[in-house]
């Protein structure tokens, strides 16, 4: 017994359009693939900003912590 998983993106090519969605189940190839590429390249784009705020939103935390921790060695001494 094999189990198929359906992906969230195929339930919404589905209730997009049901005709394209049943049309690449048989294999045709999209008319629109400059678009569909772009659309890729867009995504990878916008993946990577996500990424690059995730990792200053790290920094400045860990700035925040070294600032505290030199204000209460400041305050100690």
């Amino acid at each position: 017994m094999s189990t198929q998983w359906i992906k969230a993106s195929e339930i919404g090519e589905y209730l997009y359009c049901q005709r394209a969605w049943w049309l690449r189940l048989q294999g045709v190839a999209s008319a629109n693939v400059h678009e569909l590429a772009e659309g890729t390249r867009q995504h990878a784009r916008h993946g990577r900003g996500w990424q690059w705020a995730n990792l200053q939103r790290g920094l400045v935390a860990l700035l925040i912590v070294a600032a505290l921790i030199l204000l209460l060695m400041q305050l100690a001494s």
